[in-house]
């Protein structure tokens, strides 16, 4: 089964994300973890150890975070899917943020 991480910098402060709420679930709708962003924008761990091949989708809560700081923004939630192919692989999904925009890619 695959491992999953990522990342949260925001783009518009140039540095991470502290404070982001993750949620990662199937695309089915299972919620199979959690976590809220470190001061480095990373998250310890965010679900099961290992994943097994199939589809699942991230979901960054943009609003709180950019509410907390006192900023106005447009996005309340960004939901990211990918697909888990390869069992063995690690798979790093992180995101660029700021208030009025984002970007998603596949990490290493």
């Amino acid at each position: 089964m695959g491992t999953l991480s990522t990342h949260v910098l925001d783009t518009s402060r140039g540095k991470p994300a502290e404070g982001v709420r993750i949620v990662l679930e199937t695309l089915a709708g299972e919620r199979i973890g959690a976590g809220v962003t470190d001061a480095d924008g990373r998250v310890g761990e965010i679900g099961p150890e290992r994943l097994e091949v199939g589809d699942y989708r991230l979901t960054f809560g943009a609003k709180e975070y950019y509410d907390a700081l006192g900023t106005e923004s447009f996005y309340p939630e960004i939901a990211v899917a990918f697909t888990i192919g390869d069992a063995e692989q690690h798979y790093h999904v992180p995101i660029l943020l700021n208030p009025f925009g984002f970007s998603a890619y596949r990490g290493s």
